[in-house]
């Protein structure tokens, strides 16, 4: 605790036990709180920091035998300091939970808490794997209480929001409109919409969202603009995932499909696939990924792929991937483990082995190096250089600081060593992502270029 006059108190725990500071909150509300967590981030406590001394008292305590999730805007006091808000995945359900009280259902899966009123909560949240009707790709925000649960947003899109006192800025994405467009509300009604001077797409993004296979994932096809079947007949694939932690591709809302549109208007079926190991719809589906990154999120990829075939114009013998940061791994993987299934992949800043990872979020997922080696080796790519037989493009910006441009060329030199040809591309100052226009426009161009030589498309 830092005073302003220069005053220094040590707040006290067992860094030992619990190295982690996850979440700090200081409000109005009461004294600090802390959330500290184990290394293997499968406990963690809670703590009310006394600010005079350091003293810490818990306040909960947690458990999970997979692992334990972080979320936005908890922990927190409600007004007073009467009582914590918390996000908890208690009994396979993520639910919000006020003091002692577990507020929501298995109805909702509950993502981040926004504004902590004097007699509700705002929260953003997706329909729970119980709820009748899936919403595929859709995030609304609610009012809890404890008198029940209210849905303030309901236009299907993607919806976040801020709220302060009777005052909320609603902020919606939706499929058929370009895009976002923000509310003001007081006490419910509208009073005000803030101008956007975005400029319009010169795409319309037209994805058509699904639950593929047997497991229902949740998946968006995108097909070129005026595809007529019988005029057009079979169309080459390409998946265009993420599908890792953290990240969710299939949203209902434009904008998110501007570049997989991009990608069908030059000759693909373009399939987006969010498998297990992705936000937003139960901790099950999400932690289903545990030591096991390479199996489970590939299997999903080929099952939607397959399930989708049998509806839409999919010509499985010519299937492409490409990805971005973990989407790279997950291309990179598709055509080195299974090259019946992928014939082509452009991998871009990809993690070619975990090691090389940030200690927090790799842990978490594949454990401790240390402890499980093994994890480690089956997840990585290096020793699967030699399995290669597929075109693969690796593209890496030699600036980025988030997967650091080592793992490209560590892939890249054990292909070399097992006589593997394949493509590199690196990108002179660019770092994780590509914000320089030029670049990012003739990156497309380039990967389109790549797939259809690939795939032997003509142009």
């Amino acid at each position: 605790m830092l005073g302003l006059d220069g005053s220094r108190v040590e707040v006290d725990w067992d860094r030992a036990a619990y190295p982690y500071v996850a979440r700090a909150h200081w409000s109005a509300g009461g004294s600090p709180v802390l959330l500290v967590q184990a290394r293997d981030q499968r406990s963690q406590l809670f703590l009310m920091v006394n600010p005079a001394n350091g003293v810490t008292t818990p306040l909960h305590a947690e458990e999970d035998q997979v692992w334990l999730d972080l979320f936005g805007g908890v922990p927190a006091w409600t007004p007073g300091g009467g009582r914590l808000v918390r996000i908890s995945d208690e009994a396979g359900v993520r639910s919000l939970v006020v003091g002692t009280r577990v507020l929501t259902s298995a109805a909702l899966h509950v993502r981040a808490v926004l504004d902590i009123g004097a007699d509700d909560v705002l929260v953003s949240a997706s329909a729970g794997e119980s709820a009748d009707h899936p919403e595929v790709g859709e995030v609304h925000l609610y009012r809890v209480s404890d008198d029940g649960v209210t849905k303030v947003t309901t236009e299907p899109g993607v919806h976040s929001g801020v709220r302060s006192g009777a005052v909320t800025v609603l902020v919606s994405a939706t499929p058929d409109r370009p895009g976002s467009r923000a509310r003001v509300l007081r006490d419910g009604k509208e009073i005000a919409v803030v101008a956007s001077y975005a400029q319009t797409p010169v795409l319309t993004a037209r994805p058509v969202l699904t639950l593929a296979g047997r497991g229902r994932i949740p998946a968006a096809v995108l097909l070129p603009t005026g595809y007529r079947r019988e005029r057009d007949g079979l169309l080459p694939v390409l998946m265009n995932p993420y599908g890792g932690p953290h990240a969710q591709q299939v949203l209902a809302a434009h904008n998110a499909h501007l570049t997989s549109q991009w990608f069908a208007d030059q000759g693909f079926a373009v399939v987006v696939v969010d498998g297990r190991g992705t936000p937003g719809r139960s901790p099950a589906w999400e932690k289903s990924v545990a030591f096991d990154f390479a199996g489970v999120t590939l299997d999903d990829q080929v099952e939607a792929l397959r399930a989708l075939a049998e509806e839409y114009p999919l010509d499985l013998e010519r299937v492409g991937i490409r990805g971005w940061s973990y989407g790279g791994y997950l291309a990179a993987l598709a055509v080195l483990r299974r090259p019946d299934v992928f014939h082509a992949a452009v991998a871009g800043a990809p993690v070619t082995d975990w090691e090389l990872y940030d200690t927090h979020y790799t842990e978490r997922y594949l454990g401790d190096p240390a402890a499980r080696p093994e994890v480690y080796t089956a997840n990585s790519l290096i020793a699967d250089a030699a399995k290669l037989s597929r075109p693969l493009q690796l593209i890496h910006g030699l600036a980025d600081d988030n997967v650091v441009v080592a793992h490209s060329l560590r892939l890249s030199s054990a292909l070399l060593a097992a006589g593997r040809p394949h493509e590199v591309l690196p990108l002179s100052g660019v770092t994780h992502m590509t914000p320089q226009e030029e670049v990012a426009e003739n990156l497309l161009l380039l990967q389109v270029d790549f797939l259809r030589r690939s795939l032997r498309l003509r142009g």
